[in-house]
This record gives C-alpha cells, sequence and structure tokens, in this order.
C-alpha cells in the first residue's frame, strides 16, 4: 500500500483575517496561510531552495520563519520538507458543520489534479484516476458538485477571446469600439489561473499587471456559477444557503477564495433582486480544501472513494469538455488557448489538437511558434512560452517584457514545478518531495 505524509494543520483564528489594509495584504484577505512549526525545524534550508518568493527567514540550523508579506502561500516549501515541520490552514472543521446544516447547500468545486491525487491517501498508486469515484464520495458525504473542468471550458473561452482580441489590435492592427480596449492590455499576454504567481506578480512586479488576462481562475468563475445559474435554475435553492467549497490542489486557492473583488455572485443577485437589498456581502468561494484536507473529512466520515462505484449519474453542473482537464499539467491553459486561438482565428480545426511542443512537465520553460492562416489569408505566427516553476526561470522573462523586448505572445505561468499536479495542497511523500520526481523542485531552480 502506497502511504503519504500527514500534514500537520490548524483551524484559522481572528489573526488569520486582515482587518485593515497592511503591507501586501488587503482587508478581508487571509494570511499565515503556511507556517513554520519552531520547534519541528532544524534549519536545514530546504524550505528556502525551493521557496520561490524569499520568504523564508533563518539561517542553516536555526529554525526558520515565513515572512508572511512576501509569503505567496504556494506551499512548495510545506509539500517538500524532509522533517513536516510546516503546517497548513484548514477549514474541514468548518466545512463538517455547513455539511451537517440541513439549511446549506453545500457544493464541491473539484479541480482536475485532485482526481488524480486523492486515490493516494487511500492507500492507490499516485495518478491513479478516480473520476466516478470521488463524485460518488463527495455525493455521499452530501456536497452537490460543480465541476471545476466546466468552469475551466468557460475560463479559456473568456481568455481565449481576451488574447483574440489583443492579437486583433497589437498584431493586425485591426479598430473597433470593443478592440480599442486592448489599448491598455499590451501583448504578451500572461494567464491568470495560478494565484501564486498572481500574487508574486503583484509584490515583486507590478508593472505587469495590464499584461494579466483579466479572466478570473476557473474556481472563481465555478463560485458565482453555482451561487446564481446553479442555485437558481438546477438546485432550486436560496443562493445565500449555498456555500462554496473549492476542492484544490492548491494551497494559494485557499488565499485566493478570500480575495475581497470576488463578490460578483452577491452583486448579480442584489442587483436582479433575487436577494434582499440589505444582504450583507457573501465571496463567491466560501472555503478551499486541499486534497489532503478533503482526505481528512472523507475519512472523518468513514467513507473511501476507492470502494465506491465509477459509475455515476451525471448532472448538468458536472458535464465538461477536455479542454479544462488538461489544465492541471504544466503548459495545459495555453495549450487549451492555442486550440481555441487557432480555431477561431482561422474559422478551421488545427492540423492537430495536440501542441506537444507547450508540454513537458520536467522543462523550466517550453517555447513554440504557432503558424496560424487566417480567415484572410494571411498568417501570423504566434510565439508562446510556457513557464513552469516560477523560481529562477521567470524573472528574466519578465525583464525582457518590462523592457519591451519579448519576442513572446502570449506565456504562461504555473508557480508549481509540473503544475497544479504538483501543488503544495497535493498528497506528500514520506520523504517530504515531489511524488513526480523527488528532486523536481530542486532540479528545476537549479
Amino acid at each position: 500500500m502506497k502511504k503519504t505524509a500527514k500534514v500537520k494543520t490548524f483551524s484559522p483564528t481572528e489573526k488569520n483575517y486582515v482587518n485593515i489594509a497592511t503591507g501586501t495584504y488587503r482587508a478581508g484577505e487571509l494570511k499565515g496561510i503556511i507556517k513554520i512549526n519552531s520547534q519541528s525545524c532544524v534549519g536545514c534550508d530546504t524550505c528556502r531552495h525551493v521557496c520561490p518568493a524569499d520568504a523564508i527567514n533563518g539561517a542553516i540550523g536555526v529554525a526558520h520563519s515565513i515572512d508572511e508579506m512576501k509569503c505567496i502561500a504556494c506551499g512548495q516549501c510545506l509539500i517538500n520538507c524532509p522533517f513536516g515541520a510546516i503546517e497548513q490552514l484548514s477549514f474541514v472543521e468548518e466545512v463538517m458543520k455547513n455539511l451537517e446544516n440541513k439549511e446549506k447547500t453545500v457544493v464541491a468545486v473539484i479541480a482536475p489534479a485532485v482526481r488524480v491525487a486523492i486515490a493516494e491517501e487511500f492507500g492507490a498508486p499516485p495518478g491513479t484516476l478516480t473520476v466516478g469515484k470521488l463524485h460518488n464520495a463527495l455525493k455521499k458525504a452530501g456536497f452537490k458538485i460543480y465541476e471545476n473542468n466546466l468552469a475551466a471550458d468557460q475560463t479559456i473561452m473568456e481568455e481565449g477571446s481576451e488574447f483574440i482580441a489583443k492579437v486583433k489590435y497589437w498584431l493586425l492592427g485591426e479598430r473597433s469600439e470593443e478592440l480599442n480596449k486592448m489599448a491598455n492590455h499590451p501583448l504578451p499576454h500572461f494567464t491568470s489561473c495560478c494565484p501564486g504567481w498572481v500574487r508574486y506578480a503583484e509584490i515583486y512586479y507590478p508593472g505587469l499587471i495590464p499584461h494579466i488576462s483579466g479572466t478570473k481562475s476557473p474556481m472563481q468563475i465555478a463560485g458565482p456559477s453555482a451561487k446564481t445559474w446553479a442555485a437558481l435554475d438546477i438546485w432550486k435553492v436560496d443562493p445565500r444557503n449555498v456555500y462554496t467549497v473549492g476542492i484544490m490542489p492548491c494551497t494559494a486557492k485557499i488565499f485566493e477564495a478570500s480575495r475581497p473583488e470576488f463578490k460578483s455572485s452577491w452583486k448579480f443577485l442584489k442587483e436582479k433582486g433575487y436577494i434582499p437589498e440589505d444582504t450583507p456581502p457573501f465571496p463567491d468561494t466560501d472555503v478551499v480544501l486541499t486534497t489532503r484536507d478533503l482526505a481528512t473529512l472523507l475519512k472523518m466520515k468513514g467513507i473511501n472513494p476507492l470502494e465506491l462505484p465509477e459509475k455515476e449519474n451525471e448532472t448538468e453542473t458536472e458535464i465538461y469538455t477536455g479542454a479544462g482537464t488538461i489544465f492541471g499539467n504544466s503548459g495545459g491553459v495555453m495549450e487549451a488557448a492555442l486550440r481555441t486561438v487557432y480555431y477561431i482565428l482561422s474559422e478551421k480545426e488545427p492540423p492537430k489538437w495536440d501542441f506537444y511542443a507547450v508540454r513537458g512537465h520536467t522543462d523550466g520553460l517550453r517555447e513554440a511558434e504557432i503558424p496560424i492562416t487566417l480567415k484572410s489569408g494571411k498568417t501570423i505566427v504566434v510565439k508562446a512560452a510556457v513557464v513552469n516553476g516560477i523560481k529562477n526561470h521567470l524573472d528574466k522573462i519578465v525583464k525582457d517584457v518590462i523592457k519591451g523586448t519579448s519576442p513572446y505572445h502570449i506565456i504562461e505561468v504555473m508557480n508549481c514545478p509540473g503544475g497544479c499536479i504538483d501543488g503544495g495542497g497535493q498528497p506528500v511523500n514520506p520523504m517530504g518531495t515531489s511524488w513526480i520526481d523527488p528532486l523536481l523542485p530542486l532540479r528545476l531552480n537549479a
């Protein structure tokens, strides 16, 4: 039986919630999501080597600590600590209470990387696919399901359309009332799905913000969709009683859910009269559980996904295409975007739907040139780059963008080596290293 390491967690307290904007945090955001237990830390310095944000303090041989103002909550230090000295904030207890509340409709938003990792926590080999089993386990636990892959389909249509508008404005010189909005959003276009990368850019390279896609991550599309369309038209419940839980491979998603701008469902429902005008603001995604957290919750309920059938009865909120499924791997967002861009600009299917050049989760940087023949007959070449693990691979890319010398038109950035599949919320190897390749984080960061 494959065993995973136990990660210590702690429940949120008042000190984790920022009341007044301070440093790199705004009011309402969560801080201290990842912390080092000084009683367990031996100062081995592994965490410093894998931290992309230079947020680790402490000399070798002395207990380390995390600078909260620099921390991007990615959890790479946690999953690579050989001594299990790093802990994670967890909402398991809160979710359990909401599942027991019969007035609540508790919705699980499941990221694609989770269903190829959750089985490890129950003794199966890494990479065991458990889509139907996981859905059935969640339903048995009392969740409704809103597939993150469905929201990812929406993400890639939005982001693909956004990039196409930039191509038309900046490369083809087209002008219209709609395209002119791109004048303040220059190329290269950066992806926006990774919350660790977005926070890193905000702290270290705020000048990049106009380049970053304005499209929400799949989780932050799923949250308001669950509280509006699904609540009103599918489940037919009071949206105020819908409690959305992101089931993510990523500890930075815990932070992302707390960002104050993500209250679009509350605004929409209030403006349209579905809820009273005086309804207090509520977030689109209430809380996030990591893959490890979900395993803990299911075990508390006595549910083993591996013992449940793979077959299930899908609902409207569980249907999706394959575009979102590949988001969990480095290069997946890029590949899905290129498929969309190629099809819409050329009005033809690409010669192959597989864009192998942007794949490769063991490479720190992937580059590709994609020729696209437009319906006018003109051919353009889209130059793409995929940054896999931002430590030691992103800064040169960014500096070229700032100088105006970047050769790329579109750049995907994933903070974690390999992408979401190696996120800070995934099962941990007992040796405190990545399952993908025990030396991968250090090798990519070399």
